[in-house]
């Protein structure tokens, strides 16, 4: 069995954990620029129309009474290496998504001890970090880690082996990894809008339609899923990045999305103690070409700000771009975990 955990509104709870002040008032954790997003914002905050990635501007028009706070990834690092030592407790491996989400091998079969394992992670996690996480059991990486998104907040949910097919079926296709927004529009223009309409596919309707990729996706839509959890080896790089909703054309907007994904690459890195030398954006337009840039920086960094403006140098260069954008990303490789060296006093 694999557990898969993901600490509820990671950002915006610390700050209510360490300020009581800001408990049940719609939070979020924003930059100070013109240009900056929502890194999170709190369950309070969400009825309004207040996510991530949304710029700060609209956040405000959308929720007038909304608190912002500056995002503390010092702060947030040593939260998460506090609950991911929880997690690691029995010698268990621990695959890191990010600084608060993870999957854990339970070294288990058993259903039972599978739960009652994620039922002690939350409990410790809440009595000795102060934070409330959320947790999915179940006999696959994908379907522990859908079982946890809707057991959020602060909730733990299960799914017994041998009914994974019966649990996705009801869900849209867009739950499914891998299904993006022009792979969601394919499939409902083919009457596939729900996963059970994908897994009941034969094998010549599936590959007919996405070739050999469509099988690997009815799998999933089955339950099927046997991949491991997977402890980070020696880390190359580290990514992020974000597919739209709807295509971007406003340089500003990308510009945004830009120092978002900065912000958590930069959080990830320092979560770990890594730093790396190459910075690089990946950008998708609409019509599905990708263009990639990159630039060496003088000296290895974990820093937000340094990311970012390498990423939007990057952008400059790729700029202007004949198409909209429908997928953003920012890397950093060239990965050092040596003790970092005095910064120069240039910036």
């Amino acid at each position: 069995m694999i557990a898969h955990f993901d600490i509820d509104a990671f950002y915006a709870s610390v700050a209510q954990r360490d300020d009581p002040t800001l408990r049940g008032k719609p939070l979020a954790i924003a930059g100070s620029s013109r240009r900056a997003v929502v890194l999170t914002a709190s369950y309070e905050a969400r009825p309004f129309g207040v996510r991530s990635a949304i710029p700060l501007f609209l956040a405000r028009e959308r929720c007038p009474q909304l608190i912002v706070r500056p995002p503390d990834f010092h702060r947030y690092r040593d939260v998460s290496r506090q609950v991911f030592a929880i997690l690691s407790r029995g010698e268990r491996a621990v695959e890191a998504l990010s600084l608060d989400e993870a999957f854990v091998d339970v070294k288990s079969a058993d259903l039972d001890e599978a739960v009652t394992f994620a039922q002690t992670v939350r409990a410790t996690v809440r009595s000795e970090v102060g934070l409330t996480i959320s947790a999915g059991v179940a006999s696959g990486k994908m379907v522990a880690k859908i079982a946890s998104d809707n057991a959020k907040p602060d909730g733990l949910a299960f799914v017994p082996p041998g009914t994974e097919a019966e649990y996705l079926a009801p869900m849209p296709v867009s739950r499914l990894w891998g299904v993006g927004p022009k792979t969601q529009s394919r499939l409902e223009e083919r009457g596939l809008t729900t996963i059970g309409d994908l897994a009941r596919l034969d094998d010549a309707e599936v590959a007919g339609t996405f070739g050999r990729w469509g099988l690997e996706l009815r799998d999933l839509a089955r339950g099927l899923d046997r991949r491991t959890v997977d402890p980070e080896e020696r880390t190359r790089s580290v990514s992020s990045e974000e597919t739209f909703e709807y295509d971007l054309s406003s340089l500003d907007d990308m510009c945004a999305v830009l120092r978002s994904l900065a912000c958590d690459v930069a959080s990830r890195l320092q979560a770990h103690g890594l730093r790396g030398r190459t910075v690089g954006i990946k950008i998708k337009l609409s019509d599905f070409a990708i263009k990639n840039r990159q630039e060496q920086l003088s000296e290895e960094t974990d820093d937000a700000d340094t990311i970012e403006a390498a990423a939007l140098r990057c952008l400059d260069r790729a700029s202007p771009l004949p198409r909209a954008v429908r997928l953003l990303g920012v890397r950093v490789a060239g990965i050092s975990e040596e003790p970092p060296r005095q910064m120069s006093l240039l910036r």
